[in-house]
């Protein structure tokens, strides 16, 4: 893929994402995908940080979308090669100060596969 498409596929994740349309976001994801986040290991001790497959992304981001109603994600920049984008972002949420988080994408045939987030 290119790194154009790639990016096209970032913008659309922080578009959905924003608007917290959980389908949508869904949708631009494998059915076997694999997310790490910090946050996940706070909140989920059991899963040490990762969920794998829809369901479970389903489950962790209708929670946060819940517990933080204006949580919003502020694009810094992307970078993209043929089968992977970085993204640097700063995540908002009232009554907390701002985060500068970075998050990488492996994406395959048009879906991302794994998610890693990274910050602070």
């Amino acid at each position: 893929m290119t790194p154009e498409k790639l990016q096209s596929i970032a913008f659309k994740w922080f578009e959905t994402f924003n608007n917290k349309e959980l389908e949508k976001l869904l949708s631009l994801y494998d059915e076997d995908a694999v997310h790490f986040s910090p946050k996940l290991k706070i909140y989920k001790p059991d899963t040490n940080g990762f969920v794998t497959g829809k369901d479970a992304l389903r489950e962790w981001w209708q929670d946060a979308f819940e517990r933080l109603p204006s949580l919003n994600y502020k694009v810094k920049s992307l970078t993209a090669n043929v089968d992977r984008v970085f993204m640097e972002y700063v995540r908002t949420v009232n009554g907390e100060e701002d985060m500068l988080v970075a998050e990488v994408l492996d994406i395959k045939e048009n879906k991302i596969i794994a998610s890693r987030v990274y910050h602070g």
